[in-house]
């Protein structure tokens, strides 16, 4: 990317000053028996074993040793019995099914779910790119970066993976697409750091001073960003074209755990039909969930 896609003028920037915001702008049926799915996967030392029984059919998922505090939160939830009766409350054809809400137990029809949980939150653990996004992971939901720049998960809504299958080429400009999302979060925490030297060039009409701030920080970014691009691994690039996932949340939540064996449960509740919530219609939900290995 040349400095010619760069809004030449610092003026042209969005400067939020209440917020400390200042954007970063330029000119205007899948296959599971890939061996780096969750099917053939391999018990490692730490891991843990839980069975999902839920209304459509049981689930097996194993829980990840090097994400501990997820792991060991999930383990002790399970056995407190906190998901046993909890619905399926949120589900997106081709995205994701998501539960663990406690609200949702004896929830009526049509009622909004999503915001139930423990009075805490975990710390990220994101082990990226060992731990991804294809049909199968399992992860920790969380509030939006606005509210929860540390991306803190929620003590105990999860979500599994579904997604879909991507061409190389639509990865490719995905690729592109996080370059420009990571420039534009790496702008913003520059500009962050820099806003009492900018709101002072501003008050006294400095243009000059703007512009070669503007120039420093955009080198900056751009440097950063050129040591560490975004880039899709082979293991990535193989699993979202043959077996599909979500690949833009990616290094973006905890990815905690996968899905051993009930994908086919996983595509019978990704298929359900849903009101304009995505709750589905027809209550589905986690009967009991137990402990195998620890």
């Amino acid at each position: 990317m040349t400095r010619k896609q760069f809004l030449p003028v610092i003026l042209a920037l969005t400067f939020a000053v209440g917020c400390g915001v200042w954007a970063y702008c330029r000119n205007k049926k899948v296959n599971m028996t890939s061996p780096i799915t969750a099917q053939t996967a391999v018990i490692e030392k730490g891991d843990a074993l839980v069975d999902l029984k839920t209304s459509l059919g049981d689930i097996r998922v194993r829980l990840f040793g090097d994400t501990p505090q997820h792991r060991d939160n999930f383990l002790k939830l399970v056995k407190d019995g906190y998901y046993d009766g909890v619905l399926f409350h949120r589900v997106i054809d081709q995205f994701m099914i998501q539960t663990g809400d406690p609200d949702s137990k004896n929830a009526p029809a049509g009622k909004r779910l999503g915001a139930g949980g423990p009075d805490y939150t975990l710390p990220a653990e994101v082990v990226y790119p060992k731990h991804f996004h294809y049909r199968g992971a399992l992860a920790a939901a969380r509030q939006a970066d606005q509210v929860n720049p540390e991306r803190r998960s929620s003590g105990s809504q999860f979500y599994i993976v579904t997604g879909k299958p991507y061409t190389p080429e639509s990865l490719s400009q995905m690729e592109q697409q996080l370059s420009m999302m990571r420039k534009q979060e790496i702008f913003n925490k520059l500009a962050s750091e820099n806003r009492e030297k900018i709101i002072d060039l501003r008050r006294n009409r400095n243009q000059a001073g703007l512009q070669e701030l503007q120039d420093s920080l955009i080198a900056l970014t751009e440097a950063q960003v050129k040591a560490n691009p975004p880039k899709f691994t082979p293991e990535q690039t193989q699993a979202y074209t043959t077996v599909g996932g979500t690949p833009h949340l990616d290094n973006q939540y905890t990815v905690f755990g996968e899905v051993v064996s009930g994908m086919d449960v996983v595509e019978k509740i990704e298929k359900a039909q849903t009101d304009a919530s995505d709750r589905p219609l027809d209550d589905i939900r986690i009967i009991s969930a137990k402990v195998v290995k620890k």
